[in-house]
This record gives C-alpha cells, structure tokens and sequence, in this order.
C-alpha cells in the first residue's frame, strides 16, 4: 500500500527532534492531513504525548522488539493518509548504543522511511559539514532525503545557505540519492518541553503546552519548506507486507472484560499490546486508582500498567476503597498483569524521594523506594522459570527503566540483557498473574496473551456463577 511517511532523525539526543517532529505533526494538521505518529524505540510518552496534546493516534516502531515484515505491517494498518515517525538517540544507535539492531535508521531500512536528519547546529561553524558527510558516509540505503539545521540564528543560516547547499549537491551525486536543505529553525524562548526520568514530562504538567506546540508549528511554518517534506513523504515506496500477529483490531462487545488503570498515575501503555489483547476477543474498561472508588464490576481481568505512582503516592493510599477493590479482586483469583508502577503499587508500601512512606494494596510483601538512579535500565528477553504459571516456556521481549527498586521483585522468570549476557531474577508469576518491573511487548509472546485471555475466560464463567476462589486463597508473595 501506499503510505506517505517519514522519520524524523539525529545525530544524538536532544538535538531537538521532539520540538521538529511536533512542530511538523501540528502543520500537517493544518493542512487537513490525517496523520499518525510514531516513536522509535521502546518510549511510551512521546505517543502518549502525541495523542493527549495533538490529538494525533501514535504508536511505537522498535526492530527489536518486532520483526522487519511486522514493522511494515504496522505502517500498513495505520489507517491514516500519512506517517511521522519520531527517532531515538542517534540515528545509528541501536542496542547497547553500539549496534544496529534497535536503531531508528533500522526501523527506516525496514520499512524503506525516508529520512530527515536534524542537526543541532549551536556552537558550530564549518564542523556542522563534517558531521553530515560522516553520517551520510554510512548511509548505506539512501535513506537521508533532507538536512534540517536547528537553533541556528537567521542571520547565520540566510550567510551559510549557499554553501550548504553546494555541498549537498556535491555529496548527492556519490550518495545514490538527492539530499536536500530544508530549512535552519532558530532557537525560541517561548517553547520549552522539559524532562522527567524518560523523555517529555507529562502533558499535564507542561503549562500552556499546547499554546507551545502551535508556536512550534509556527516556527516550522516560517523556516521549514513544507512543500519540499511532503514531496519527500510521498515519494516513500509502496508498503509490502504479509500477515503478521498483529492484525487490525476490530471491535469487541461480548468479550471478557479486562479492567486497565490510566490515569496521571497510570499511563504508560503501548497501542501495540491494547491491539492484541482486542484481537484476542478481549474487551478493555478503563477505570482510575486515583479517582474511583472501585475496578469495574464486570471486570474478569485487571492490568495495571507503569506511570508515575511515586508523584501521587500519597493520594493513591488515601483512596482505601480501590485498595481494597483491588487486592480482594486479586485475591479472588481475576488474572492480572501490573507492570513497573502498577508492580510498585501492588506491594505493601512505597517510599517516596523525600523519605515518606505510603500505604500501598498489600498484595505483595515488600517497599518500592527511590534510589537516586536507573535500575536494570534497556531491552530485556524475560523467560519464564516456574512450571504451571502464564509465562511457563516462554521468552517475552520486554523493556525496563526506573529509579525505584523494590525489597521483593520476585524470582518466577530470569531477564537477561541481550548482547551482553546479564541476567537476573524477577517478576511475580502463577497460573493467574504476572507482576514485575519489566514492561512486556505482547506481539513478540502471542502464547502469552492466548493464556491471559483463557484465564480471563475461566474467571469470567466462575463469576456468573458464583463459584470464586476464597479470598486470598494462598499466602501473600
């Protein structure tokens, strides 16, 4: 199929692809372009970021969590007129930064993406020349179609256009295809998206952001040929891809009902996984730990997913009645999954940055508590190491990163951090559960989720008739 699309690349983080890549999604909209976004890698903000402040679907495109034939399948699904794919540190760094696998410029090879390589340009001179050739010198599909220089003043660009551009036109004719100037974006001081552990902050933390990203979109407006990106965007090639896992969702009404927590608590999910649990005949009920008194009472399954339980810890344990809902459910033997915060909301107490400690659900022993740095940060495979429980003989692709550990991570499955052979013992899991810090891709463990979705199945028929399992039907983990 035919899908007009590109990435939006760098050199390194923080060379301004967030502010590009926004500032370009919001001028397509005004364009009356339906468009989707994508993040590259394994971030689970940035799309939020995109769907919460933008209005714009977004999803993630990782090539180590997905093969190259499912990365192009979910460009070919993605039911918009066109695609803006967001990249990820820089452009050649994939797995433990030194190899291509997981890089954005592999997810571009994929699915043959054009690219548009942003270059922070502040505090350069002629050396901005020299790392264009070097990245274009290992450009070895012809990706790279066009060079944006950021925070680079009027003045500097208006006297180093010429030149640029000669040089552009000097490296094209060895490079196999044209790469093009399209603009230099001046810094501003009237846009400002901050950092929090793992790329942007929340959108409801960031005042007036939307007013930010229209200004944004301004910027772009003024010193970005449009013209020129929408003809790279609908030059990319047609789309082939086969059946893959993921197959578009359709819509679920009689399905079991699996009861997800998002809130501003609770919101770090990727769309990937919501698809193959819709296709797996799963129904998904969104409630709020923070704002309700309860889970759904038709709920037959229950995810809790990661976030930022640490900022709201406080209002989380004075909210006893969903506490309570929660660890009765639970023990009543509804399957679940808590991933990272919801892992860290599921023990008995957490422990803030300032040393307060708060009275979490109790349904595991143990205390989350900052430790001032990242923990088993990056790209883990989990494997299942106890007979008879949801993750028995599977391996789960699965990413982890935070600044909280816990006293009890449990020891039913061993992750190991590919390339280099480190391994370690996590996650809580039995025939009904998985709880841990890793926070699991779905498609890569099909198995997985056809035996969440039979757990669900099983509980759902006990419900209607009335036959639960006593409460806490076992020791606390």
């Amino acid at each position: 199929m035919k899908l007009p699309r590109v990435m939006i690349a760098a050199p390194k983080s923080g060379s301004g692809k967030t502010l590009i890549t926004c500032g370009i999604l919001e001028a397509l909209k005004r364009r009356d372009i339906d468009v989707r976004a994508y993040k590259c890698g394994p971030d689970y903000i940035d799309p939020m970021f995109h769907r919460s402040v933008l209005g714009i679907p977004g999803g993630n495109l990782d090539t180590f969590f997905s093969t190259d034939e499912e990365i192009r399948k979910t460009l070919a699904d993605c039911g918009s007129e066109a695609a803006v794919i967001e990249g990820v540190m820089g452009i050649y760094d994939g797995i433990s930064g030194m190899q291509g696998r997981g890089s954005c410029y592999d997810a571009a090879s994929a699915a043959s993406i054009p690219v548009i390589l942003v270059i922070d340009v502040k505090g350069m001179g002629q050396t901005m020349l020299s790392v264009i050739k070097g990245i274009l010198l290992d450009d070895r599909d012809s990706l790279i179609k066009g060079i944006v220089l950021n925070r680079i003043s009027e003045g500097y660009f208006r006297q180093t256009e010429p030149l640029i551009r000669d040089v552009l036109n000097t490296i094209s004719a060895g490079h196999g295809s044209k790469v093009i100037l399209l603009g230099g974006i001046p810094a501003s001081k009237d846009i400002n998206l901050e950092s929090r552990h793992l790329g942007l902050m929340m959108p409801q933390d960031i005042a007036d952001l939307r007013m930010q990203l229209s200004h944004a979109a301004d910027l772009i407006e003024e010193n970005l040929d449009m013209d020129a990106l929408l003809e790279i965007m609908q030059g990319a090639p047609e789309i082939e891809a086969g059946n893959t896992c993921c197959e578009a969702s359709t819509a679920v009404n009689d399905g079991p009902c699996l009861a997800v927590a998002r809130d501003e608590a609770f919101c770090f999910y990727y769309e990937e996984n919501f698809r193959m649990l819709r296709n797996a005949g799963i129904r998904i009920k969104e409630f709020s730990p923070l704002h309700d008194s309860h889970i759904p009472e038709d709920a037959d399954g229950l995810l809790l997913g990661g976030g930022y339980p640490e900022l709201h810890a406080a209002d989380l344990s004075a909210n006893t009645g969903m506490l309570r809902s929660v660890k009765e459910a639970i023990g009543s033997g509804m399957p679940s999954f808590a991933e990272c915060g919801g892992f860290m909301y599921l023990l008995d107490e957490l422990e803030d940055k300032e040393g307060n400690v708060y009275s979490m659900s109790g349904v595991i022993r143990g205390r989350s508590a900052w430790t001032g740095r990242l923990r088993r940060f990056g790209y883990v495979e989990v494997r299942g190491e106890k007979e008879n429980t949801l993750l028995s003989g599977l391996n789960v692709k699965a990413h982890e990163f935070h600044y909280f550990d816990s006293s009890n991570n449990g020891n039913d499955a061993m992750a190991e951090k590919p390339g280099s052979g480190t391994s370690w013992e996590c996650i809580h899991a039995d025939s009904d559960h998985v709880w841990g810090y890793p926070h699991l891709w779905y498609p890569s463990c099909p198995q997985l989720i056809e035996r969440f979705a039979d757990a669900m199945n099983e509980y759902r028929k006990k419900r209607k008739d009335g036959k639960f399992k006593p409460f806490f039907r076992k020791q606390r983990l």
